[in-house]
């Protein structure tokens, strides 16, 4: 790229070719004020403050769409430069209410900013009060337009950086403003509450509701967010030991930049819940036979824990004693628990609650790349050929993923969308695959995912030079794919010939990256992966920029969890547990025998729970009773333990059965690592203190070791975080700076890929008797089983009840009413919920939100293990509905 050659106020500047004026002075450190102006988005030239004067020329031009030119001679602060500067600021603020004092934006505002370094104190003009309409009936935002000065940052963030479309300009010239179509509240919009324009707002027209606390933040600092497995950087403000705002920590190596969702920008009002635990308490039992909790010092819950699991060890074995940890706790603190479980207690029933199915997936495409493929750039996206979405929408689950597919969509990326239900995707998708499942719970994802391959080998749209560089046993597949014909494929996927055909033709020399949840109506078995590796190796789509398979994770630190060994089958570092040599090194460094035998999955514990070989259980950052199928039978399996401690940060259904209660410190209340979806490492301090007497878990989890007579101290996080680097190699970036990576095998020479014989496993059998397929997923608004975001005072003021969504056509048959609600039963449980008609729900279908009422919707789900088929698994099932009418008062 040519290179420009030109001066800013006598500087000599060089820049690329195309680089606007703006940008290059900004480069070089030449501050030019702006309003308009962001980094991410496209240069507008609304606010007209960046006024540059060309000297040779005398003429004035805004400098963000300018681009520079060769020996451009450009003033940035003459003195012409700077009375426009200051007449365009004066004439905002005739129109701007003269509320600066109570105005919750304060120093933050960049108008006032920008008219004190202009020295703009009065306009000395005649008000031109420019009275709009004030909103703030929603929980989220607060729209004060009086103070918006048409900068348009709100409507291209809308349209450029999430590409929801929900607002643009409404009205021209004096009654000109933001607004959603027909002027409707957001809340009737198809507004998703990310607060993206709340943070990009230069003024305070836009601003967080927040019933709490008024005015700015006392001190900011960066972390993490806690949810989703995205990873996004936040700018969380604070005052006292209380958090106030989250905003994007908009910095130019993150993977969100200036957006978040409505969970991350809102819903961490639950760290304020007075749900928090403070206090370490144990169970103690009357005279009556009533049970209590009191509270009690650490030394005496500590000394509890450890007297009581010694005892059953000894008693029972170490196989007697499960350890259930959580993706949504640190690196470190992962880490360290899986050892406590292993190298103190001899047990291999160590489970991650938010990732135990995943997880599988996860190691297996490990093992498929050799370990070379750990970073997936959710960035690189946007550079894709091709994106193949399966799942659930990204758009709930993970929606700064979506975005990132969505802007890939606009520059042009061939976007194949698989979901039964309509999404926010497949508006953006060249081919969308619509699974059929009115008369089926399940579709066969090996089967859709062999059709698509067996098409694009008949079309010819296989990548050849890839897969004679790169791979190995192509024909023994091909070979093997020949046993089905397209038409059974087909009908196995609950599709038509001609959707296999045409997402063929849309993928035709073309690699692709291939974005995975659990698979639309199902859970995704081995022979599914199997199948989705074989077409991604097909078309060339592993180790390129932009290609690859991107598993979405269910919790932040789904990752980092696996990676830690929190899991009956691996150790950390991703070692399977049959690996002599892995095993035998960790064996050594933590002087501790280490059995080559796998415990027990989460299923196989609720079994052994029930069973009574199961006698005790640590539960960390997790609440089984809320978040697994059949709560009954969770409950029991628990109740028939002799001894349970749960470390939590908030008071929940799984503590009110525990022995011993351990409260743990949120990620805003103490140090360490989270590791995303990207296999991004990203470190994170402490914004307040914990309340009360809790501890970071890694605390605890340090304090109970030591208890336990283990020579290893851990006195500070740093010593974790070397133990980990040591024993751990992908994970040599922890702690060095805010963020690294994951480091790859290093095995990449000489690696060839395998294709793997295609199998279509076997179906279950369908429940004929119950009309209806009930797919159950969650909402933006709620993370998992919702044990968090239902804490959320913005979110649960929000008017979305879970209400059961059913078409039109369906909604006639059952003879519903707005007064109705309904009950839907399933083989293993029923439901009570109001309903809404949804226009685009497919008959025979019906959308059952999760974390909604106690998240009842897992009543109706089988507490199954991981099916060797392409079952439903926890994702749908078969049911009946029925009509509860609501009886009129006499």
């Amino acid at each position: 790229m040519q290179t420009i050659v030109f001066t800013i106020n006598g500087k000599k500047i060089s820049c690329p070719q195309g680089t606007s004026v703006f940008e290059a002075a900004a480069k070089n450190g030449i501050a030019i004020p702006s309003l308009c102006y962001h980094p991410d988005l496209k240069p507008y030239g609304a606010c007209r403050l960046c006024l540059v004067e060309d000297e040779k020329s005398s003429r004035l031009f805004a400098s963000c769409v300018t681009p520079a030119a060769r020996d451009m001679a450009i003033q940035t602060d003459s003195p012409r430069v700077l009375n426009h500067r200051r007449n365009i600021v004066r004439l905002m603020m005739a129109e701007h209410p003269e509320s600066c004092i109570v105005c919750n934006k304060g120093n933050r505002c960049e108008l006032r900013r920008i008219a004190a370094k202009l020295g703009v104190g009065e306009n000395d003009l005649y008000p031109m009060p420019n009275y709009k309409s004030f909103e703030q009936v929603n929980p989220f935002i607060i729209r004060d337009l009086s103070k918006c000065i048409l900068c348009g940052k709100c409507i291209r963030a809308d349209h450029e950086l999430v590409c929801t479309g929900a607002i643009d300009y409404n009205h021209r010239g004096f009654q000109s403003r933001p607004a959603t179509a027909h002027e409707m509240p957001l809340e009737h919009s198809n507004c998703t509450f990310c607060g993206t324009c709340v943070s990009i707002c230069p003024t305070g027209a836009l601003r967080p509701k927040n019933n709490r606390y008024a005015g700015t933040p006392e001190r900011e600092a960066l972390s993490v967010c806690g949810f989703c497995g995205i990873g996004c950087t936040l700018s969380i403000g604070a005052s006292g030991d209380k958090i106030v705002e989250i905003n994007p920590g908009d910095f130019e190596d993150t993977v969100n930049h200036a957006t978040l969702c409505v969970r991350g920008h809102f819903a961490h009002d639950f760290l304020n819940s007075p749900d928090r635990l403070t206090s370490p308490m144990i169970r103690k039992t009357d005279e009556s036979g009533e049970t209590t909790f009191e509270e009690a010092s650490w030394d005496a819950a500590t000394a509890q824990v450890v007297s009581r699991l010694t005892e059953i060890k000894r008693t029972h074995g170490p196989q007697s004693i499960a350890f259930i940890g959580s993706a949504k706790c640190s690196v470190e603190e992962n880490y360290l628990f899986q050892k406590i479980g292993r190298a103190i207690f001899q047990s291999e029933n160590i489970v991650s609650m938010g990732a135990d199915r995943s997880l599988v997936q996860m190691m297996a495409l490990d093992q498929k790349t050799g370990g070379n493929c750990r970073i997936n750039r959710l960035a690189d996206l946007e550079d894709a050929p091709a994106i193949v979405v399966l799942g659930p929408n990204p758009d709930h689950a993970a929606p700064v993923l979506g975005y990132h597919i969505k802007r890939a969509a606009k520059k042009g990326a061939a976007l194949i969308v698989v979901d039964p239900l309509p999404n926010d995707l497949s508006l953006f998708a060249s081919h969308w695959i619509r699974p059929e499942l009115s008369t089926t719970p399940a579709m066969s994802v090996a089967a859709l995912l062999n059709g698509i391959a067996k098409a694009v080998a008949s079309q010819s749209g296989h990548d050849a030079g890839f897969i004679e560089a790169h791979t190995q046993g192509l024909a023994h597949y091909r070979e093997n794919l020949d046993n089905w014909r397209l038409e059974e494929l087909a009908q196995m996927a609950a599709v038509s010939e001609s959707d296999l055909e045409t997402a063929a033709a849309v993928l035709a020399g073309k690699p692709a990256a291939f974005v995975i949840g659990h698979a639309a109506g199902g859970s995704l078995s081995e022979a599914g992966l199997n199948a989705l590796f074989n077409l991604a190796l097909l078309t060339g789509s592993v180790g390129k920029k932009g290609t690859g398979i991107h598993l979405v994770a269910p919790a932040n630190n789904w990752m980092g969890a696996g990676d830690m060994g929190m899991s009956p089958d691996y150790l950390p570092g991703r070692i399977p547990l049959s690996d002599e040599a892995g095993r035998t090194a960790l064996e050594r460094a933590w002087n501790a025998k280490i059995s080559p035998d796998p415990g027990l999955d989460l299923m196989r514990l609720i079994e052994a729970a029930e069973s009574g070989t199961l006698k005790a259980a640590y539960i960390m950052g997790e609440n089984p009773l809320r978040k697994l199928p059949q709560s009954e039978r969770v409950e029991a399996a628990l109740k028939n333990l002799d001894f349970i401690v749960v470390q939590d940060i908030l008071l929940n259904q799984t503590i009110k059965l525990a022995n011993v209660v351990l409260p743990g410190a949120a990620f805003t209340e103490k140090a360490g690592a989270f590791t995303s979806m990207e296999g991004r490492i990203q470190n994170f301090m402490p914004v307040v203190t914990p309340p009360g007497d809790a501890k970071p878990d890694w605390e605890i989890l340090a304090l109970l070791a030591a208890k336990m007579g283990y020579p290893e101290r851990y006195d500070t996080l740093e010593q974790l975080k070397q133990e980990i680097r040591r024993m751990v190699p992908m994970y040599a970036d922890l702690g060095s700076h805010r963020q690294g990576w994951l480091k790859n095998s290093g095995s990449e020479d000489g690696f060839r890929f395998s294709f793997t014989a295609a199998q279509i496993p076997e179906m279950p059998e369908i429940d004929a008797a119950r009309p209806f397929t009930g797919i159950i997923a969650g909402l933006r608004y709620h993370m998992g089983c919702g044990t968090r975001t239902s804490r959320s005072e913005r979110i649960r003021s929000y008017p979305l009840e879970g209400q059961i969504e059913i078409s039109a056509a369906d909604a006639q048959k059952l003879d519903l009413s707005e007064a109705d609600r309904l009950r839907v039963t399933s083989s293993y449980g029923y439901i009570e919920r109001e309903f809404r008609i949804n226009s685009d729900m497919p008959d025979g279908q019906i959308f059952i939100p999760l974390a909604y009422n106690g998240n009842d919707a897992m009543n109706l789900i089988d507490l199954s293990a991981i099916p060797a088929s392409d079952a439903p698994g926890w994702t749908a099932c078969r049911v009946n509905i029925e009509k509860i009418e609501t009886s009129g008062e006499m």
